[in-house]
């Protein structure tokens, strides 16, 4: 019998507020292949964050869990590597020594200090970033720093590549070069993906598979949508292709036709953002938590 490589089974997660456990996810169930490139999308407050939250290990359901090759997720862990919207980049480390400071914590005595180093520039070089890797975050752009916040995340080996819309506070043309360069990674390196997106047309270039959200609270899978185009993509060419447009069609269809959101909801959830919780720890923390754990 084959194992299925990552599987969301009936996740529920509550969180406490002073009125009450308030429901952000229920009965979410997600079977995820080794390889796949898999986008969540969904309006505000439809706990993307709190699903990608819950399979890198910083949050446990409440009822329901999280299994990879066969083990239960319940702690923090290399294999599953997370880079957010903000890039968590430690501002007095270089760009090289961003990446190192996460290939010491996992590799620890694996690797010799050649050694070390030779993996950190091949990080570096899978996301085009080695003429910067003496520079700080300071002295470098925006997509520029999320490259080493993804570069540091493959440094790590991981089994899943979680992305929290990395892309998100990017100008177009940066976000297009860096989809892009996600594309060829993905391609080279064959890692599972899993990627929360506002944008409908990142999410059926990129994917192999959308999962659709639900509205919260409760909020659960509404639809999943196989995207099978081939592979390699080039947006280009995918702009006046019918499939690729098709696809489009179905996921607005389901954002604005079946689950179109009500602005009056977001009063009903509790603390900011997208994640459909209470106030919880800074991506920067979240970030630091996910190196040093072993």
């Amino acid at each position: 019998m084959t194992i299925t490589h990552l599987e969301l089974s009936q996740v529920t997660i509550d969180f406490p507020t002073p009125s009450g456990p308030y429901r952000a996810l229920e009965d979410v169930t997600l079977k995820i292949d080794k390889g796949e490139f898999v986008s969540l999308i969904g309006h505000s407050g439809c706990g993307k964050s709190t699903v990608l939250n819950i399979v890198a290990g910083l949050h446990q359901a409440t009822t329901g869990g999280v299994i990879l090759d066969g083990k239960e997720v319940n702690d923090p862990g290399p294999e599953r590597a997370v880079v957010f919207q903000n890039h968590s980049l430690l501002p007095w480390l270089t760009s090289y020594e961003n990446v190192e400071l996460a290939v010491k914590q996992v590799f620890k005595n694996r690797k010799s200090k050649a050694e070390i180093k030779d993996w950190v520039m091949h990080n570096l070089e899978l996301v085009q970033m080695t003429h910067a890797s003496n520079k700080r975050p300071g002295e470098i752009s925006g997509g520029m720093k999320q490259r080493v916040g993804i570069a540091r995340a493959l440094s790590m080996e991981p089994k899943i590549l979680l992305l929290d819309e990395p892309f998100g506070a990017l100008d177009a043309l940066t976000r297009a070069h860096l989809q892009d360069s996600l594309m060829e990674i993905h391609a080279d390196l064959g890692n599972t993906i899993i990627m929360i997106t506002h944008d409908v047309d990142e999410a059926v270039l990129l994917s192999d598979k959308i999962v659709m959200m639900t509205n919260g609270p409760a909020a659960t899978v509404g639809e999943i949508l196989a995207i099978d185009l081939p592979r390699p993509r080039h947006r280009l060419e995918l702009a006046d292709n019918s499939e690729y447009n098709h696809y489009r069609s179905q996921v607005l269809k389901f954002l604005y036709e079946k689950h179109s959101h009500k602005p009056s909801e977001d009063n009903d959830i509790p603390g900011n953002g997208d994640s459909s919780k209470p106030e919880m720890d800074s991506s920067e923390e979240n970030n630091v938590k996910l190196v040093v754990i072993n």
